[in-house]
C-alpha cells in the first residue's frame, strides 16, 4: 500500500508536468490546425532562461521571468512565421515548426553548450516534506503539484468564467463567425500561442532541476506531448489534465511492479511453451512490464485513434 502511494505521486507528478505541456499545444493545435513540432522546444528554453536569470536573480525570479520570455518568443513566432506560412497549407507549417525546433536546439547549444546545466532545486525547497515508509517525499515534488494545480484552476477559470475565454472558446471551432463578430480573431491566435508556449515555459522552470537541464531535453518529452492530446482529445482542456494524469501513472506503475508478460498471457488462458528457445514468440513470453513501459502510452494512443478518434473528450469533428 505505501509503495502505491508513493507511485501515485510520482505519476500525479509526472502526468502533472505532461499536462502543462500539453494544455498550450491542444489549444494552439484544435484553434489554429498546426502542428507545433517546435513545442517542447519552447519548454527547453523555459528552462534555460530560468537557469541564466536564477544565476543573477534566484530561482524564483526565473520562475517569473522566464515564462515572460518565452510566451513573447512565441507570440512573436506565430505573428512573423507561422501567420504568413499559414496560407501556403500544412505541410510548410509542418517543415517551418520542425525547421524552428532543430535551429532551437542548435542556438541552444551555440548558446550553452552540450553539457547539461547546474541548474539545482532552491535550497528553500531542497528538503523531504514527508516520508512514506522510508521513501522521501521531497518538498519540490509537492510544490510542481502545487503550481501545476494552480495553473489548471487558472486555466479552466479563464477559458469559462470569462469573456475572453469565452471568445476563445468560440474561435476554436467557429473562427469566422467570431471574426464577423467583429473580434480579432489573428490576435486571438498569436494570444493563445503565446500562452501555449508560456506555458511550456513554466514546464521547463519547474522540470529543469529535477528532469535535468540539457540540448536533448526537448526531444525526451517532444513526442509524448502529442501522444497526450491525440488521448485527451483536441481542444479539451479536461482531455489534457485526463491524458497526461494516465499516462503518468501508467508508466510510473508499469516501471515500479515487475510484472512479466508469461503471467499476463496464462492469466488470460495461453499456455507457456515448453520448448522457449524453440519458440516464435519467445521475446514476447520474456518481457517485462518496466521494458515496455515508455511505448505504452503509443499503444494506448493507437486504441484511441481507432475507437474514438476525437479522443477521450474530443469535442471537435471538423
Amino acid at each position: 500500500m505505501d509503495l502505491i502511494l508513493v507511485n501515485l505521486i510520482d505519476g500525479l507528478v509526472t502526468g502533472l508536468l505532461l499536462f502543462m505541456l500539453s494544455a498550450g499545444l491542444t489549444l494552439i493545435f484544435s484553434m489554429m490546425g498546426v502542428l507545433n513540432f517546435a513545442h517542447a522546444s519552447f519548454y527547453m528554453l523555459g528552462a534555460y532562461f530560468a537557469y541564466q536569470i536564477s544565476i543573477a536573480l534566484g530561482f524564483w525570479m526565473g520562475l517569473l521571468i522566464a515564462p515572460l520570455i518565452v510566451g513573447v518568443l512565441g507570440a512573436g513566432v506565430e505573428r512573423y512565421g507561422l501567420r504568413r506560412v499559414h496560407q501556403y497549407g500544412h505541410v510548410p507549417e509542418l517543415i517551418f515548426t520542425f525547421g524552428l525546433a532543430l535551429l532551437i536546439e542548435e542556438m541552444v547549444q551555440f548558446v550553452w553548450g552540450k553539457n547539461q546545466m547546474p541548474y539545482s532545486v532552491p535550497e528553500i525547497l531542497n528538503f523531504s516534506a514527508f516520508a512514506i515508509s522510508g521513501n522521501s517525499i521531497p518538498a519540490y515534488k509537492i510544490f510542481m503539484i502545487f503550481i501545476s494545480i494552480s495553473i489548471f484552476i487558472g486555466l479552466l477559470y479563464v477559458l469559462t468564467k470569462t469573456r475572453v475565454g469565452m471568445i476563445i472558446q468560440a474561435a476554436l471551432s467557429y473562427p469566422r463567425t467570431v471574426e464577423a463578430l467583429g473580434h480579432n480573431v489573428p490576435l486571438i491566435f498569436m494570444g493563445v500561442f503565446g500562452v501555449g508556449t508560456a506555458l511550456a515555459g513554466v514546464a521547463g522552470v519547474i522540470a529543469g532541476p529535477v528532469l535535468g537541464t540539457f540540448p536533448g531535453m526537448a526531444f525526451v518529452l517532444g513526442s509524448i506531448v502529442f501522444v497526450t492530446i491525440v488521448i485527451g482529445g483536441l481542444g479539451s482542456l479536461w482531455g489534457a489534465l485526463f491524458a497526461s494524469l494516465l499516462i503518468g501513472w501508467i508508466t510510473t506503475f508499469a516501471k515500479a511492479y515487475n510484472v512479466k508478460m508469461e503471467s499476463i498471457l496464462n492469466a488470460i488462458g495461453f499456455t507457456t511453451p515448453e520448448n522457449m528457445d524453440e519458440s516464435m514468440l519467445r521475446d514476447l513470453w520474456s518481457l517485462t512490464s518496466p521494458q515496455i513501459a515508455d511505448i505504452l502510452p503509443y499503444i494506448l494512443m493507437v486504441l484511441i485513434l481507432i475507437f474514438r478518434p476525437a479522443g477521450l473528450f474530443g469535442k471537435r469533428t471538423q
